[in-house]
């Protein structure tokens, strides 16, 4: 099989950074001219009293607002009304990962999630947002005394292991990213290289249905972590 030709490595000076940092920060980048596109709008829609009234057009606004809908839909399925609080965390975490991971369908483009430094960065990410969330909400004795289980006399048992799970979370979300990722778009390359034209356009709507269901899935269990991590008397509650 030929070794792909990417941008970054006919660059004099940035190919001296790793590829799957660069990939990474063109991700970072298009995601944040996104929201700044999206805010831009949204404010002149409000300066002129039409926010209620999307724009007849497809534009960045329509498409943040359908984004931020899907998200608020699918958040408040587990956390009931909390889920506007982190609707920002869990938005960012679904586009920029989206972005990366199609970034691998565009010639000459690496996909960052196809690195396993770029996954555990974001499985760490999660891991020390859903902790963070859980202490700023319930204390961190309260926190902390949830890991020790309902039962009082198997906290003993219960507490090492709910811990050791605890930490396994980032390697896991970074691992199942990295290795959906990493063999979709090696199957993608062999197929390329093998049939050149026809074939291959399958195998890049299959490539952009997996980019979408990881982002989706590592979305969705950053939900769930959240959601373990904060008090319960409030979920389900709109």
């Amino acid at each position: 099989m030929e070794h792909p030709i990417f941008w970054h490595d006919l660059l004099p000076v940035i190919k001296n950074v790793p590829a799957h940092t660069f990939h990474a920060l063109i991700g970072f980048v298009l995601v944040l001219a996104f929201a700044f596109r999206a805010n831009r709008q949204l404010v002149a829609a409000h300066a002129a009293g039409t926010e209620l009234v999307p724009d007849e057009k497809l534009t960045a606004r329509n498409i943040a607002e359908l984004f931020v809908g899907f998200i608020r839909s699918m958040s408040e399925a587990v956390l009931g009304a909390r889920a506007d609080r982190y609707l920002g965390l869990f938005g960012t975490f679904f586009l920029f990962i989206l972005v990366c991971n199609l970034m691998g369908l565009v010639p000459g483009f690496s996909p960052p999630t196809s690195n396993f430094q770029t996954t555990l960065a974001l499985g760490f990410a999660s891991f020390i947002a859903f902790n963070y969330i859980g202490i700023s909400d319930q204390g961190l004795v309260k926190y902390l005394a949830h890991f020790a289980g309902p039962i009082w006399w198997l906290a003993a048992l219960m507490f090492p292991l709910e811990l050791v799970g605890a930490f396994v979370r980032p390697f896991s979300l970074g691992l199942r990213l990295f290795g959906n990722m990493t063999g979709d778009h090696l199957v993608l390359e062999i197929f390329t290289s093998l049939t050149k034209v026809g074939v291959p356009i399958i195998f890049y709507f299959f490539g952009t249905l997996v980019s979408v269901l990881q982002a989706f899935v590592f979305t969705l269990l950053t939900v769930i972590y959240v959601s373990l991590s904060v008090g319960h008397d409030e979920h389900h509650h709109h």
